[in-house]
């Protein structure tokens, strides 16, 4: 029987490109919980401790901003994304 080690984004997200990719494909789900699972997975790939000191953040409001059914404030999530490095943009829908 083959088995399969469990798929963790986290070990993949090595680079500013790769993460800023990733951040996008989560904003196009309506399900905002999408978007912080990829806040959080990019978050441990970096290492929660540092992103929390580079963001000015305290290391339980970081975890507690990114759990499941979080509603954090758009200046926290701003923070964070400048710590990984990348930042929100808009651009027009394509019919």
């Amino acid at each position: 029987m083959t088995t399969f080690a469990p798929f963790d984004a986290a070990d993949y997200l090595d680079d500013e490109a790769t993460i800023a990719e990733y951040i996008t494909a989560a904003l196009a789900d309506p399900n905002p919980d999408v978007f912080l699972a990829a806040i959080r997975d990019v978050a441990r790939s970096r290492g929660m401790s540092q992103l929390a000191k580079d963001a000015g953040v305290g290391r339980e409001s970081l975890y507690k901003a990114l759990s499941p059914g979080a509603k954090p404030r758009y200046d926290t999530v701003v923070k964070l994304l400048h710590a990984l490095g990348v930042k929100l943009s808009a651009s027009p829908l394509v019919p």
